[in-house]
């Protein structure tokens, strides 16, 4: 499957989310939690991404992000997906953070910059279902 032509329903995750940075010897905190978590542990650093609601204010985080996932399963195998998604973002002056999982990919934009978001989504063709979550 190629990624130029397809086109695909996003879903948006219904909390905000805020992208943590512990340091690297640190362990996962028990506030990582909630309907979505993601935990990256490299040889730089932890990261967190979950609700905004969860971080502690004095731990390094960005907030009011807004999560958009390609809603079904995207075979490993697909070409250019995230190319074309983030070249269109780009276009638009939307900063986007990925988060690719076994079965998808997420757009993780600030929500200052969501409509921008939906409307280059949108003018490629995709449909994104939801609204901008509330504070």
């Amino acid at each position: 499957m190629d990624a130029p032509g397809t086109s695909f329903r996003f879903r948006v995750h219904p909390e905000r989310l805020a992208i943590a940075r512990l340091e690297r010897a640190a362990t996962v905190p028990a506030w990582a939690r909630g309907g979505f978590v993601t935990v990256s542990h490299t040889i730089d650093e932890l990261s967190i991404t979950c609700p905004q609601a969860h971080v502690p204010p004095d731990v390094v985080h960005e907030r009011d992000k807004v999560a958009l996932g390609i809603a079904g399963v995207i075979p490993m195998t697909t070409v250019g997906v995230l190319a074309s998604l983030c070249a269109a973002l780009a276009e638009a002056d939307v900063p986007v953070f990925v988060i690719s999982t076994h079965d998808t990919d997420w757009l993780l934009v600030s929500a200052g910059r969501f409509e921008a978001a939906r409307a280059a989504l949108s003018g490629l063709g995709h449909v994104v279902d939801g609204s901008l979550p509330a504070r």
